[in-house]
């Protein structure tokens, strides 16, 4: 946790949110817990509980509309989006007698009182930044403790306000404005301090003045540094996996100065990410570390064969596991230290005709994700589990009646995407394993034991039926595999021809999305091949286009829409709802 100067920030670094005061007496106003996206048991999840304040009764529909924003712009930021699966989200409808939350925006503005008591400038303090949006610790544990199966051992909280100012903080907890352009794009960076122990990379500390030179030492952080690219290899240290590989974030994994609130003396990997500019993704140093956290959060082995007592030779141990959305999870079985051929969640041991007496089986579950390269992260807790038994031939097995049937699997209540893996787990006789027969628009397709990636089909563009089959019960998915579109508008241009336009000055630029299904459309571009960049209108209102000037717009000391004369090539896209990237479309613009 950062404290003091370095805890008052933009979307802030880390603060000290459980050193406020002690709950209001008002922390008991009415709640209401609204589930938004239910993936699995509660204990068995990660879990995000997104809290708000300052809503009133009147104003309810109004953080849904907040909450709706924020998520579909999370989806679409990886890993949040490949393992989307891994997360519960909860609303907490609070219910506040005022509308708004203190000192918004300034410090000369109302007091108001809210559940959580928000408040802009670090809480109503005179030596506060503005933008710093703090709360009562106490009151978000109490309401978040509503949700049952949670705890802070398996959620996140996240506060929304009922505010359009910009502003957030991370700390233990997370917060973000809820009707700011940016504001969807807060929480992300705020997940990255509160979920992912990342730091800013800013290279100031307050905007418009110059952060100094770095003089301690060797960052603590994983993504600042001070060694050279090439002690960073022959050290084996820091982002020294990654180095020379295109950024996730635009640009190319190398060493570039500012960070940490100084802007010389101290080097970060990437030329703009996450943790330093709203709008582009984490690159590989922050995904890596971001998906570390979030699966921490989740036990890779979901369910299995009791290992308290040895177990008979004539069963079937089996395993259930966490379902990431586009890949699966790796399992290998070992016999007395010997590794069995195959990967599935299932060992019928009747198979395996082993000697008399005591054996030993143990079950490794391993996310092979590529999103992952530190050999310590992947053999961790976080990415492999294992589980073991004693087998021994003496002990008989006694038969049970477990009919066949469908025991957890993908939800069916939305859409999955044309990329996605479908799973589904079965009920667990002792001794046969239940046949999964998979269907795709009513054909006969192999699957794989528990699941079906749909990846390798290639599926035409339209909608797309799954179905799965266990004994006589069945489980019917719909997939999404026609992709979003996006045009671009753009303001008059002094000539146009053939998809390239010339501007003698400023011009906007507007990105509209289209999808055949309900839910949100989230529309990025990028600029001469740099990382893609989230559209989100223009900083001080989302309904205004981009604006694109040769030195750029200077908003609360921050530069937007910069584009030297010359030629450039702009390419948009959307995301939709299910995950599904529609196809980049591009023209090409020349300021003169």
């Amino acid at each position: 946790m950062r404290t003091g100067r370095k805890a008052a920030l933009v979307t802030a670094a880390f603060v000290p949110l459980t050193a406020l005061a002690a709950p209001p007496a008002h922390a008991a106003a009415p709640a209401t817990v609204v589930p938004v996206q239910v993936t699995g048991d509660p204990a068995k999840r990660f879990n995000l509980v997104i809290l708000g304040d300052g809503y009133t009764s009147a104003d309810r529909a109004k953080f849904r509309a907040h909450v709706d924003k924020h998520l579909s712009d999370l989806w679409t930021i990886e890993p949040f989006k490949s393992y989307r699966s891994y997360v519960n989200v909860y609303a907490v409808e609070i219910a506040s007698d005022e509308s708004g939350v203190s000192c918004d925006p300034a410090l000369s503005s109302p007091r108001r009182t809210t559940p959580l008591g928000m408040a802009f400038w670090g809480g109503c303090k005179e030596a506060g930044p503005q933008r710093l949006l703090t709360m009562n610790a106490n009151a978000a544990r109490s309401y978040a403790d509503l949700v049952a199966g949670t705890n802070a051992g398996n959620r996140q909280i996240l506060a929304l306000a009922n505010s359009d100012t910009y502003g957030g903080a991370g700390g233990a907890y997370a917060t973000a404005s809820g009707g700011n352009a940016l504001s969807a794009l807060i929480t992300p960076h705020e997940l990255g301090h509160s979920l992912g122990g990342l730091d800013d990379e800013y290279d100031y500390y307050q905007r418009g003045v110059p952060g100094g030179t770095y003089t301690g030492p060797e960052p603590e952080s994983i993504h600042h540094t001070l060694l050279t690219e090439r002690q960073m290899r022959e050290q084996r240290k820091k982002w020294w996996r990654w180095l020379g590989e295109r950024s996730e974030s635009g640009g190319v994994i190398g060493r570039y100065e500012g960070g940490l609130y100084s802007t010389r003396g101290v080097w970060r990997p990437s030329r703009h990410s996450m943790m330093k500019t709203l709008g582009y993704y984490f690159d590989q140093v922050g995904r890596e570390r971001m998906t570390q956290r979030i699966s921490g959060k989740v036990s890779l082995v979901q369910d299995h064969t009791p290992t308290g007592a040895p177990v008979g030779a004539d069963r079937v141990l089996w395993l259930e596991t966490a379902h990431p959305v586009g890949h699966d999870l790796a399992v290998t079985w070992t016999v007395d230290g010997r590794k069995l051929r195959g990967g599935t969640r299932n060992l019928d041991l009747g198979d395996l005709r082993l000697k008399p007496g005591a054996h030993t089986v143990t079950a490794t579950v391993t996310d092979p994700t590529p999103f992952v390269r530190d050999p310590e992260i992947r053999n961790s807790p976080a990415l492999t589990q294992s589980r073991t038994w004693t087998v021994d031939t003496r002990i008989k097995t006694p038969p049970q009646n477990t009919p066949a049937d469908f025991g957890p699997t993908t939800p069916t209540d939305r859409p999955v995407g044309a990329g996605d893996v479908v799973y589904a787990e079965t009920t667990h006789p002792t001794h046969r394993v239940p046949v999964v027969r998979w269907s795709l628009d009513g054909r006969r397709v192999r699957g794989g034991e528990r699941s079906l990636d749909l990846k390798r089909f290639r599926l035409r563009s339209g909608t797309h039926t799954v179905t799965a089959r266990v004994g006589s019960r069945t489980r019917t998915w719909t997939v999404d595999a026609n992709r979003p579109t996006a045009t671009f508008e753009l303001s008059r241009a002094a000539r146009a021809k053939g998809g390239e336009y010339v501007f003698d000055g400023p011009f906007t630029m507007r990105l509209t999305g289209a999808d055949d299904r309900p839910g949100t459309v989230v529309n990025e571009f990028r600029v001469d091949g740099d990382g893609w960049f989230n559209y989100f209108g223009w900083p001080t209102d989302s309904t205004r286009p981009f604006l694109f000037t040769e030195n750029g717009t200077v908003i609360d000391h921050l530069t937007y829409g910069r584009l030297g004369k010359g030629r450039h090539t702009i390419e948009y896209r959307a995301i939709d709802a299910a995950g599904n990237i529609g196809r980049a479309g591009r023209f090409v613009v020349t300021l003169r």
